[in-house]
């Protein structure tokens, strides 16, 4: 039997973007597209777009474009503004361009389907950005709760997206919870909630470079396949 370890826990907690769906790639287009419909050429590459996303300052995008291209403010002072256009040029290229799911994802949601484990999503993402995805890949409609940014206050690191999963998934003490991430500000949403925590992002990441917020007790894979039969945490699970 494929994953077994996966009969270990009772509810599994997932971040969506950047782990189960390759899309910091369509993020970062969507920044230069934006840029270019106002005449700015962004010239940032992917790892810096990465480094900046990832860093632990929540507004680190909006203060880097701001001061790296002063005539982006001048235009348009207000970052809600510009935000919404960079969502508007995002959702196009979900709707133009159809996104990978990450390594070994199927495999594991058709693993908990197996064994009825309850499961969440849990992103920053926008109800209409999720809708748009979900169409693409139909074993993303495996996982019957979906915690989107309109259902909860604070963004990661804060751990109200996973909290509000866990009452929605009518979690009990001493029941067995794990979370996947792929961003140090997600590990800390997770920890926060009560839940074991494992980071799958590649070692070349930027963010692994940086030396971010990388005490956080959990354990790191580069992909969600390379988490193999034992399972994140070895043949004892937490």
């Amino acid at each position: 039997m494929a994953l077994r370890w996966v009969d270990s826990y009772d509810i599994f907690l997932f971040d969506f973007d950047g782990l189960l769906v390759r899309s910091e790639e369509l993020h970062h287009a969507a920044y230069i597209e934006m840029c270019r419909r106002r005449g700015i050429t962004l010239t940032w590459d992917f790892a810096k777009f990465c480094s900046i996303a990832h860093s632990p300052r929540s507004n680190g995008i909006r203060d880097d474009l701001y001061a790296d291209y002063p005539e982006l403010r001048e235009q348009e002072p207000v970052w809600e503004t510009l935000y919404s256009e960079k969502k508007a040029c995002y959702q196009e290229l979900i709707e133009n361009g159809k996104l990978e799911l990450m390594p070994g994802v199927e495999a594991l949601l058709n693993r908990i389907v197996e064994v009825g484990a309850r499961r969440c999503v849990a992103t920053h993402s926008p109800l209409v950005q999720v809708a748009a995805i979900r169409k693409q890949h139909p074993v993303l409609n495996t996982i019957p709760l979906w915690i989107t940014r309109e259902d909860y206050d604070r963004a990661k690191p804060a751990p109200d997206c996973y909290l509000t999963a866990l009452k929605k998934l009518n979690y009990q003490p001493g029941e067995r919870v794990i979370g996947f991430e792929d961003t140090y500000r997600g590990l800390e949403a997770l920890l926060g909630a009560g839940a074991h925590a494992v980071l799958v992002s590649d070692p070349s990441h930027p963010q692994l470079k940086d030396g971010h917020t990388n005490s956080l007790t959990s354990v790191h894979f580069p992909t969600i396949t390379a988490i193999g039969e034992n399972g994140p945490f070895g043949e004892n699970p937490v």
